[in-house]
């Protein structure tokens, strides 16, 4: 199995949305960066916006992760899903670290929230965009689900915080009372959508049967015992 992971690494690699992940994460650095640039002095409710705005476009990049324009050929690969979708995730995760690492020190100290919640936030929203990719596929014939799950995702982003009894909100202020039964709510969030994901990562059964049963007739075409040349 591991030499089938290094041996899966390159071609992986190619086929990640590279182009959207990288101008989510020089976008995200752009907005972190915005006030030492300009150089202002950001209250510490501005730099929570602006950290979880940075939050929300890394997860729209991860929405496209799962995006794969030759996924209906390498459904019969003896490789399976989960395996090629956890790849894709390892490949990304360590440049992730990194790039949430420059956006937390871009920011000023004094104004920073804690920078272990935010995280946490932030990690609940990228599981959520991969959750709903991983859904996508499962019960979509889409090879490109990104743009619907971005859309999705940021449709989320803008309803939440308007329609969320106070009692479970999650879009709190540092000095609210809530803040940390919010962030138990991040946590259980969290473990959910990776639930959700590792539900939704197998391919479906009977699907592969009926790919195959779908293509036992074009073959029965080529394996006929007629001589070549009348075929």
């Amino acid at each position: 199995m591991r030499g089938v992971t290094r041996a899966l690494a390159g071609p992986v690699w190619r086929t990640l949305p590279r182009r959207a992940l990288a101008a989510a994460g020089t976008l995200g650095l752009l907005v972190a960066a915005a006030p030492v640039v300009v150089g202002a002095e950001p209250t510490p409710s501005q730099t929570l916006t602006l950290l979880r705005g940075t939050a929300l476009i890394g997860a729209l990049a991860l929405a496209f992760l799962l995006d794969d324009p030759a996924r209906h050929l390498t459904v019969p690969v003896p490789v399976r899903r989960p395996l090629r979708q956890a790849l894709r995730v390892a490949l990304v995760a360590p440049l992730a670290a990194l790039w949430w690492t420059a956006v937390l020190l871009l920011t000023p100290s004094a104004a920073r929230p804690p920078a272990g919640d935010i995280t946490l936030e932030a990690a609940a929203l990228g599981a959520l965009a991969l959750a709903g990719a991983a859904a996508a596929v499962r019960l979509t014939g889409e090879a490109r689900p990104g743009p619907a799950v971005a859309a999705a995702l940021l449709l989320m982003a803008v309803l939440v915080p308007l329609l969320t009894p106070e009692d479970w909100a999650l879009v709190v202020p540092p000095e609210d009372p809530r803040w940390p039964a919010a962030h138990d709510r991040w946590a259980v969030l969290l473990a959910a959508v990776a639930v959700v994901w590792g539900v939704c990562g197998p391919e479906p059964l009977g699907r592969g049967r009926r790919s195959r049963r779908a293509g036992g007739p074009a073959q029965g075409r080529f394996t006929t015992s007629e001589p070549a040349d009348r075929l």
